[in-house]
């Protein structure tokens, strides 16, 4: 059985200081694990790796998102970021004021023997939903194209903070949030696409209903009230779902505003 897990850390080098990521990696012991929001390069912090290899994409811009994959097994390859015939079709590059996307380390793919893995951290749309457009018409369809085309030479798993609650059932108050960041009709469209095109989500192969959540705001002890959202998925392809035998949410790992997300894998 191979555990894969994901995690905002929301700073790699907070979770650090605060003790909190030895005793994650000791009492969940992870074959592979992917990060996102690192806010980090890697010469600004010291992991203690200890059988894992690591793979760093960091953002261009200091102390601003960026990606990671942990593994004990070594890949057979790493791709940071869209190819670039994705990124001149979708028009990822220069549709934004905030900066370039693809400058953010916010994608990376693992090909393993039996199924690419790949990690993403999905474009913020912002409180005033500037960066919606960037995100439905341009990011969301090229990492769709990008997992369909790697998943013509291996199944794909994917994973991520992917920044949208589906559906009502993934977040403890969907009638006031309706339309606000995070659950707009467009962004919820976005997933909908994701599963129309053979995806799998794997939490609800499992677990139906409310109450799950992966993040949680800062604000009025919602962590402590299990007042959240689950914005942290592992995806897979159809022909993956008879391996995955099951999917967690970790809400009892602190060190972040999100929780663990993982799934246990028969490859």
């Amino acid at each position: 059985m191979l555990k894969v897990y994901s995690w905002n850390v929301n700073g790699i080098r907070a979770v650090l200081r605060k003790g909190l990521w030895q005793p994650f990696i000791d009492e969940e012991k992870p074959d592979i694990l992917c990060l996102q929001e690192i806010k980090a390069k890697p010469e600004q912090f010291e992991l203690d790796l200890d059988g894992y290899r690591a793979f760093f994409y960091p953002a261009e811009r200091p102390g601003y998102s960026g990606t990671a994959i942990l593994s004990k097994i070594q890949p057979l390859q790493i791709i940071n970021g869209f190819p670039k015939e994705i990124i001149s079709k979708y028009k990822v590059q220069g549709e934004d004021t905030y900066g370039d996307a693809n400058t953010e380390g916010r994608v990376i793919a693992a090909e393993f023997d039996n199924f690419w893995l790949v990690t993403v951290y999905t474009v913020n749309v912002k409180d005033d939903l500037s960066r919606l457009a960037v995100r439905t018409s341009h990011w969301d369809p090229a990492f769709l194209a990008y997992c369909k085309q790697l998943e013509k030479s291996k199944p794909v798993i994917f994973c991520g903070d992917l920044n949208v609650a589906h559906t009502e059932d993934d977040l403890a108050n969907p009638k006031p949030n309706r339309g606000k960041r995070g659950f707009t009709d467009e962004e919820r469209a976005g997933f909908d696409k994701l599963e129309q095109a053979g995806f799998v989500d794997t939490f609800r192969m499992f677990k139906q209903g409310n109450g799950y959540y992966s993040w949680w705001s800062h604000f009025a002890n919602a962590r402590e009230r299990n007042v959240g959202w689950r914005i942290d998925y592992f995806l897979a392809s159809e022909s993956l779902r008879s391996k995955i035998k099951s999917a967690e949410i970790h809400p009892k790992i602190f060190g972040s505003d999100h929780c663990p997300v993982s799934i246990t894998l028969d490859v």
